[in-house]
């Protein structure tokens, strides 16, 4: 290594140091999924960043999606999916099929990956300890003729009631890394698919965290000249999807963003899952790497 090679990393670290004692023994809830996920190398950077966490005195847990692999599982098995003004109706089969690939192998993967950097993870999903339970979800829609509104019923999709942080308050005092997949189960008995958004909101609520990161296709959020809002609190974002600004897929990410922090949340980021080390370069550097949602 050279002179300046070793006064760079020395910079480097004397920038980071700060940040890292500023999360050390907090809780970071990061939700992972998007074309990050379907990356082989975005998927062991992405790996390398939690077990970094880990090593640096932070408690992270890791809540994943899986729509796309669903989607090819269905495919595979000749099972035909069902939408109801766009989405998934999840009938019996279906859930089957959800709980398998995102509790299974899915969740496996990931744990694979970061056990592939010397730490240890955990696969769980919300059935594991009781730690989550969902009912079934009401969406509501509005017929844009008659102007009346129906409740949509889409199967075995669930909303989060119940959070027990138990199992996860003792694993933050261990070695282990939770993942955890979005399937819980009801008081009902039945099994739940729920929205990995909103699941991660939930628990990151529950365990008053101090970051939760959703890792996303896109850069944060935007300005009307498409630039990257750098930070944004609830009454500002609130205003921005009141005047068009923030639109689209970007709306409910949003309002999932504001119900996190809601729920007890210190701060929630959108930043790009695309980029190699995006939570390193959220959490550690000066600058951050996404759009940050403040109370």
């Amino acid at each position: 290594m050279t002179a300046s090679e070793s006064e760079t990393q020395a910079r480097l670290l004397a920038q980071a140091l700060p940040f890292m004692q500023r999360y050390e023994n907090k809780t970071i809830v990061v939700k992972y999924g998007g074309h990050a996920m379907g990356n082989p190398e975005l998927g062991k950077a992405f790996a390398a960043d939690i077990a970094l966490l880990k090593q640096s005195g932070v408690n992270p847990i890791v809540v994943h999606g899986g729509g796309p692999q669903i989607g090819a599982m269905l495919a595979r098995m000749g099972i035909e999916s069902r939408f109801e003004n766009g989405l998934r109706v999840t009938d019996q089969k279906t859930v089957e099929i959800v709980e398998m690939v995102l509790a299974g192998s899915i969740n496996k993967e990931i744990v694979a990956l970061i056990n592939q950097t010397g730490e240890w993870a955990i696969g769980l999903c919300g059935k594991d300890g009781n730690m989550v339970f969902a009912e079934k979800a009401q969406k509501k829609v509005r017929d844009p003729d008659s102007n009346i509104e129906r409740v949509l019923d889409l199967g075995f999709v669930g909303d989060v009631v119940e959070v027990d942080r138990t199992l996860l308050d003792l694993l933050a005092r261990s070695e282990m890394i939770p993942v955890i997949a979005p399937v819980a189960p009801g008081r009902d008995g039945a099994t739940y698919n729920i929205n990995a958004d909103t699941f991660a909101g939930a628990i990151a609520g529950a365990l008053n965290a101090s970051r939760l990161l959703f890792l996303t296709d896109v850069p944060g959020v935007l300005d009307k000249n498409g630039k990257l809002i750098k930070e944004l609190s609830v009454a500002e974002a609130h205003a921005l999807i009141a005047d068009g600004t923030i639109s689209g897929g970007m709306i409910p990410k949003v309002e999932t963003c504001i119900e996190a922090i809601q729920a007890g949340v210190q701060g929630v980021v959108i930043l790009n899952g695309k980029t190699a080390h995006s939570v390193l370069l959220e959490l550690f550097t000066e600058t951050g790497a996404g759009t940050l949602l403040v109370p």
